[in-house]
């Protein structure tokens, strides 16, 4: 079983410093003769985009996404048009692949930027479909991302309760993805950085397996997000692991004066 590995940088704003960790882990699970998952841990952004559509196709919508959202980071700034951007070039990817894709090929895209543009930091998710973003804030764990799912709406519609939604025949059916027959504008979400958010960025292979308390357990009982990571694959897989499982963990701690000066000499470069 792969081994994450903690990776670190210590950004100055305007208001301080700020540490972010971060590690990511991705598993084929136990049942999948393939990964379709694709990962991103590129400072200031985190994604994981989950292809579906045949054998190859799924890896194509999802490797080609995940490539060209990391071409955009390592040219500049993140932002939602940057994002879009990249998502249209990945649609056009995905469609000059005609002799493994067609319109049920696709992926989730969904994931967690630092917006350092404003006057102030501020977090900000993205989503198409329903790999998810949940975060952990003063020992209480939340789901910031709504899925894009058939099983949601019938949900929002109060025609299913959440716990008649688990085992829903309609359960893997998706209603927005990224690729030839879909649009590519994800869903934002805003939230301010607070000292000692921790995300979860994860496909539907860990919420499978593990409940929203499960997660939080793993959280609360491993500081270190690649000792997180580890930990609830191991769990989930150890719970079927019925789909591909991918992970990330992000960890921001604003720091002190003092912080700031240790910190700044261990930092990790971007993107490693």
């Amino acid at each position: 079983m792969p081994e994450a590995v903690t990776s670190s940088r210590v950004v100055r704003t305007g208001a301080g410093s700020i540490e972010v960790r971060w590690a990511e882990v991705t598993h084929q699970g136990r049942r999948r003769e393939n990964n379709q998952d694709a990962v991103l841990s590129a400072f200031p952004l985190f994604v994981v985009a989950d292809g579906m559509g045949g054998h190859i196709g799924g890896e194509i919508a999802s490797s080609r996404t995940v490539e060209r959202l990391s071409a955009a980071v390592e040219r500049g700034t993140v932002s939602p048009d940057v994002i879009e951007d990249a998502l249209e070039r990945a649609v056009d990817d995905i469609a000059s692949h005609a002799e493994t894709t067609d319109d049920g090929t696709g992926t989730t895209v969904t994931g967690v930027y630092l917006d350092l543009t404003g006057d102030e930091p501020t977090w900000v998710t993205l989503n198409i479909g329903d790999s998810r973003v949940y975060l952990m804030r003063d020992g209480a764990l939340a789901q910031v991302t709504t899925d894009h799912s058939v099983v949601q709406e019938l949900i929002a519609a109060g025609r299913l309760s959440p716990e008649e939604a688990e085992n829903h025949p309609y359960g893997n059916v998706i209603t927005r993805a990224v690729g030839p027959s879909d649009g590519v504008v994800p869903d934002y979400v805003r939230l301010e950085v607070v000292d000692g958010d921790r995300f979860v960025v994860c496909s539907d292979g860990l919420t499978k397996e593990l409940t929203d308390y499960g997660i939080l357990h793993f959280l609360l009982q491993n500081d270190d997000p690649a000792a997180a990571v580890d930990a609830m694959l191991e769990a989930a897989l150890e719970n079927g692991g019925r789909d591909n499982v991918t992970i990330i963990v992000v960890s921001a701690r604003v720091l002190s004066a003092d912080d700031d000066t240790a910190t700044a000499e261990i930092s990790s470069p971007a993107g490693t």
